[in-house]
């Protein structure tokens, strides 16, 4: 009998030692999910000028940003400050990139491209599925108090956030990424005003820039497409990430069209760019490729198409999505 009672015993110790455990991790709360809502929709709601900092991996860059809502939408003007000049302006998803050095200007639509300090989509409950949101204690940045939101990975897949946000607006002030206790990228203000004037020529490219008919317009144009138009599949993707879109796009550098499926998991996102191997040309090498901060790549080759993965999560994850790709 005591031979019977004694594996009982001790899986009922197992499972309170589980329930004590998962009880001590900390959990997400209505209040941290609104603090998440906040800094998604404050750039949307306020002005805002200032100069901020990107750095990671050793290397550091400075922008100035400038940004106006009014009754006709946003207005935005990013200048990067290092380095060969770069500005970019966005009349809401219009953007047109200048480059001065080669007299190029590149026109886009925005679609879910993120820019400091706009870097959240509006989050559902879902993103409670892969993180821990946390509410931790207020730190000054840029002479403003800041909430400090830590958004902690429940799984090896996806990298943690720490966001500073001002309390009153709900302007992201600084933004890490983390990888554990590591800062993999940082950007942070070194510089802001909040909900101040703002002068309607400041963002006006022809009031900035003096273009002449010597510059050279490129055309970047996307087409969105329904759900199954491309030619491929995703086969069982890691947890908790889920396709937002899929469209064919001209790149920079290309001749032809390319396919482009979008991945989100509510705040990490990844892109899949698909392009055949044009004849006569050095095919490309399968494996991984490194890039700055949280940036990681991932290149194979599938029935002579080049099959490239981009995404601001571990090598672990970009391979198992790169290789969840399939034709239909």
């Amino acid at each position: 009998m005591k031979n019977h009672i004694l594996p009982i015993l001790l899986l009922l110790l197992v499972s309170a030692f589980q329930t004590v455990i998962a009880e001590s991790q900390p959990q997400s709360s209505d209040k941290a999910f609104d603090w998440l809502q906040k800094v998604a929709t404050a750039p949307r709601q306020y002005n805002y000028s200032g100069t901020f900092v990107y750095y990671a991996d050793n290397y550091m860059e400075s922008s100035q940003v400038t940004h106006k809502v009014d009754h006709e939408g946003e207005f935005e003007k990013i200048e990067v400050l290092d380095g060969s000049t770069r500005i970019v302006f966005r009349n809401n998803d219009e953007m047109k990139c200048y480059l001065p050095d080669s007299k190029k200007i590149y026109t886009e639509k925005r679609w879910f491209r993120k820019f400091f300090p706009d870097l959240l989509p509006q989050p559902s409950e879902r993103i409670k599925e892969n993180y821990n949101i946390q509410i931790k204690k207020q730190e000054r940045v840029a002479g403003y108090d800041g909430q400090i939101l830590m958004l902690v990975p429940k799984d090896n897949l996806r990298y943690g956030y720490k966001f500073w946000i001002h309390v009153d607006s709900g302007l992201l002030l600084k933004a890490a990424v983390m990888d554990k206790e590591n800062i993999i990228e940082q950007f942070a203000f070194a510089q802001i005003e909040i909900d101040g004037e703002i002068d309607a020529s400041i963002l006006d490219p022809d009031s900035s820039i003096k273009a002449t008919k010597n510059w050279k317009t490129i055309n970047l144009s996307t087409v969105l497409l329904d759900e199954g138009e491309l030619a491929w599949r995703l086969d069982k993707l890691p947890s908790g990430f889920k396709k937002v879109a899929e469209m064919k796009r001209n790149l920079v550098g290309k001749s032809l069209m390319v396919d482009h499926i979008v991945l989100s998991d509510e705040l990490a996102s990844v892109s899949v760019f698909i392009e055949p191997v044009i004849k006569d040309t050095s095919s490309p090498v399968p494996g991984f490729y490194s890039s700055r901060g949280a940036i990681n790549i991932y290149v194979r080759e599938l029935d002579n198409n080049k099959i490239t993965t981009v995404g601001e999560v571990p090598l672990n994850t970009i391979k198992l999505i790169g290789d969840a790709v399939r034709l239909q």
